[in-house]
């Protein structure tokens, strides 16, 4: 059996957009996943040669494990470029390995099928699906699937996401910020909906559509475990973090009112682990380089489906949508309240910025202690509310259940 490691870093090169009055580029706008993978012996072996953690382990480091929520009646919506072709098949394959109970998975083509299997987006999609899964094992997963990897698509794929009810979207792919990005912000503004995306893995390059105001931002850190799940030494921060204050957005109040002092909006919000190092279990049976089977994978893009899972088990608990995600997380990580539902990390850094107490431009209010965290979230006002009338619904409903 062939074992490899993997990082799964969504990065593109800088775009620059020029937005018509329908709020859209001119030009297509396209969105690169890049992955790296590492030929050499894999470390973080489970029982079975696999390499990578495996959802003990991580229920475990985040106090999933015990908790009474699956994620029952609630819909994580992943939304991808191109898909997998072989999704349906790994999907068991890590089901069966991990025994986990037969996914609720339905793949929908809003545009289409897409015309072209792109290996990169297919190891995208195999780790947002199964791991989504793997934390949420009761939750319908929409894989919602862009003819393209242009901004356009996807974010027209958002949009069917919400159209058709979905109470979390994981986005794990992002641009560099362009001028027009604000122009986009219903695009992300929904009640009853909760938005998130990976911060990037390319250090201070920071990412849209993760530094939306209206997007929850998932950073990175690095996470030693033993083979039971427990910390081996301090969780820190990863050093590829996306992290960093956007150049656009404004400050929002729930950063203002929390006490960050920036100019702008500060990314991410939160964290996961995301170091390849420490990576996670992921099979794959479209190649890429020529190789299938098991991966380890790391990144940000990790990250996104975790806290959409996340989000799912509190769903549940609330029995109705967290209709103001950001306003949630920040309170629940302010005085007394802080390191009950936070793990603070306060070592490591990116290229531009140092992880340290409470807030930081690496890992923003840290990792969750999941037990603690979602028996305290509470529903918010949302400061926002997308018109679902303003979604385009003529639309291709090409689904594949």
């Amino acid at each position: 059996m062939k074992i490899f490691k993997m990082s799964l870093l969504v990065i593109v090169a800088c775009f620059c957009l020029s937005i018509t009055t329908a709020g859209w580029a001119s030009q297509e706008t396209k969105i690169h996943p890049t992955i790296r993978i590492q030929k050499d012996k894999a470390k973080n072996i489970t029982d079975n040669n696999i390499p990578g953690y495996n959802p003990y382990q991580i229920k475990k480091a985040y106090g999933i494990n015990n908790l009474p929520y699956t994620g029952a009646k609630q819909t994580i919506a992943i939304i991808e470029a191109f898909g997998s072709p072989t999704i349906k098949n790994d999907l068991k394959v890590f089901e069966k390995e991990f025994k986990l109970p037969p996914a609720h998975l339905e793949i929908v083509y809003p545009q289409g099928p897409p015309s072209e299997i792109n290996p990169l987006w297919a190891g995208e999609t195999s780790l947002d699906v199964q791991w989504a899964h793997a934390l949420a094992p009761k939750a319908k997963i929409m894989l919602v699937v862009a003819k393209s990897d242009s901004a356009e698509d996807l974010i027209e794929a958002v949009d069917y996401a919400v159209y058709k009810g979905a109470q979390v979207v994981s986005m794990s792919w992002g641009g560099e910020e362009f001028p027009e990005e604000t122009s986009l912000e219903d695009h992300f503004k929904h009640r009853g909906t909760v938005f998130i995306a990976a911060s990037g893995d390319s250090g201070s390059t920071i990412l849209w559509p993760a530094l939306s105001p209206n997007v929850i931002s998932v950073g990175g850190t690095t996470l030693p475990l033993d083979s039971r799940g427990n910390l081996t030494g301090p969780e820190t921060a990863w050093t590829w973090s996306g992290g960093g204050i956007s150049v656009y957005e404004p400050l929002p109040d729930y950063q203002d009112k929390y006490g960050i002092s920036a100019d702008g909006r500060g990314v991410p919000d939160v964290s996961f682990n995301a170091d390849p190092e420490t990576g996670v279990a992921v099979y794959l049976s479209t190649p890429i380089q020529g190789s299938v089977g098991w991966f380890e994978v790391g990144g940000t893009s990790f990250g996104a489906p975790a806290w959409a899972a996340i989000i799912a088990l509190a769903d549940q608990k609330l029995s109705r949508p967290l209709t103001d995600g950001h306003d949630a997380l920040y309170q629940l990580g302010s005085g007394v309240n802080y390191s009950k539902n936070y793990r603070d990390i306060t070592s490591g850094g990116n290229d531009s910025y140092s992880a340290g107490p409470g807030y930081d431009f690496v890992t923003g209010l840290g990792s969750p202690k999941v037990n603690k965290l979602i028996n305290k979230l509470r529903s918010h006002k949302n400061v926002g509310v997308y018109n679902i009338d303003d979604v385009d619904a003529d639309v291709d409903d090409d689904v594949d259940k």
